[in-house]
Parts: C-alpha cells; structure tokens; sequence
C-alpha cells in the first residue's frame, strides 16, 4: 500500500511523532542512510518555490534517488494536458514517486487512481504539510513537547497554507494556536500583535504575498512592519524562551526588522535545515523502510 501524505490532518499523532523521530534520527545515526534500492523521483512544481523544492532535491540526492525536475513551462501542460494526465505519464514512464507544488486547491483529489507515493509540496491556500512538519520539528526541538505549547501566527492569515496547516497539527498535538494580522487578511478570530507577542512560546511571521496583494496592500513596507511586524521593540516583549519563525522568502523589514532574523531567539535557518531533514523522514515513509 502506497503512503501519500497530502494533508497535515491525514495524519495521526502516533504518525507525525513518527515522522519527526525519523528526522530527528536523520540528524544524528542515520546522517548516511539511503534506500536499499535506487529510486526516481520527479519534482512537478507548477509554482515557483525555492526551499522546498530543493530541499526536496537535497533529502533525494541525500537517499541516492535519481531525480527530475520538470517545469511546466515548455511541457504539455502548455498544450492543454490534465493534471492527472501528466502525473499519468510519470507514472506510466517508470517514476517511483512524484513530489507536486501546484496552485489549485487539494488538486490531489483528481489523482486518487495514481498508484505510485503522492507528496503534496503544497496546494492553493490549503495544505503545506511537509512545511509544517518542519516547523513542528524546530518546535519539539525547542520544548520537547507540544502539550500547551503556544503558537502565535501574524500576516496573511486567509491566503496561508502554512498557517492552516499548523493549526491542524498543533490541535491534533494539543498545543495552542492565535492568529493575528491585518483584518483584510483574516478568516477567523484575530488578536492584537503585542497581546500575541508577549503570549507566545513560539512567533510564527508569515510573508506577505505582494503576488497576490496588489491590490489589497493598503500600507507602505514601514508602515506593516509598525502595524503588523516583528520589530526590535517587539522583540523585547516577548517570553525569554520563546522563539520566532518564519517559513519564507523572508521580506526583511516587512513582516520582521532584519536584525531579527539571525537574532538569539531566531530559529528561521534552523527551520531550513530541518526541511531537509523532514523531507527525508517522508520520503523513507512513502516507501515503507525501515532503518
């Protein structure tokens, strides 16, 4: 039986505790791991994306699987061809598992016949679940634990795989989650930036999406990041052991004044180097191994 993994909330709490331990194992005895037999992975994104496309390529090379990266630029899809159709194909040529980006929402229910491993390397404004993964790892690393953990999430709340994502995990997990932001960009209850800062255990700053705000971005840059960021005098109130996050491309001195992002509470690189580590763990699960 094939593992998917396409939503956070497919997965139970025994399974994301699965996941992260495996990461966890990547980061320290098993550095050197790879699957006992080579397997051909195809990268489709149909949207641009830095980290977690080749943090994807980085957790495969690192597994010795060979590895394709298409574009839909200069492909079928430009002639017309279906979703299903080109993941049909890849299945059909010989591909072990396909790793798909794309801008529908949950376009993963047109695929419910692809016999081969479907990772969902987010969709729409829905799902981002390898992305959570990660972030729940920097999390565990930090409390060792998500029992009462408390996550605030400030920005584009609406537009924001990442955010619901979270949300569902840390529900599942029993941890907290406040949303706060411009109230243009909220689909649920909103709390006061400062209220949410001096709360948190863990701040989670999402990007704003000028590709999909041209027309709703009523503030100036220096005007979000007083209203909205994670400024320097912000920083001061929060907990001593909280931590600040961020899934990027980081807007510096948008949704956080660029001192912060190296700062001593920062953990937004370590959350990339965790990409990695993750993108492995669901990789060795999507193939059923054992270490």
């Amino acid at each position: 039986m094939k593992q998917d993994l396409l939503k956070i909330s497919d997965l139970s709490k025994e399974e994301i505790f699965g996941i992260l331990q495996d990461a966890i194992a990547f980061s320290s005895h098993q550095k050197d791991w790879q699957f006992p037999q080579r397997k051909l992975i195809a990268n489709l994104f149909f949207e641009p994306s830095t980290r977690t496309h080749y943090s994807f390529a980085s957790a495969e090379h690192q597994l010795n699987c060979r590895v394709e990266n298409f574009s839909a630029q200069g492909s079928s899809v430009e002639k017309g061809e279906s979703l299903y159709d080109t993941v049909k194909t890849f299945e059909s040529i010989g591909f072990d598992a396909v790793v798909i980006r794309h801008r529908q929402d949950e376009y993963f229910k047109e695929l419910a016949d692809i016999q081969i491993p479907i990772i969902n390397a987010g969709d729409g404004k829905g799902n981002h679940p390898t992305q959570c993964l990660l972030d729940l790892l920097t999390i565990y690393q930090e409390f060792q634990t998500f029992e009462g953990i408390k996550l605030a999430v400030i920005g584009d709340i609406k537009h924001s795989r990442v955010a619901h994502s979270i949300q569902e995990a840390m529900n599942i997990l029993g941890g907290k989650t406040r949303f706060g932001g411009p109230k243009e960009w909220m689909d649920t209850n909103a709390y006061e930036i400062d209220d949410l800062i001096s709360w948190a255990d863990a701040i989670m700053m999402l990007r704003i999406q000028h590709e999909r705000h041209e027309s709703t971005m009523n503030l100036s840059k220096e005007d979000y990041l007083i209203q909205y960021g994670l400024t320097k005098k912000r920083k001061e109130k929060m907990n001593k052991h909280a931590i600040i996050l961020h899934p990027a491309p980081i807007n510096r001195n948008v949704e956080i004044d660029t001192d912060l992002v190296e700062c001593d509470q920062s953990r937004i690189f370590k959350q990339m180097r965790n990409g990695v580590l993750v993108r492995k763990a669901v990789l060795k699960r999507a193939f059923q191994y054992e270490f």
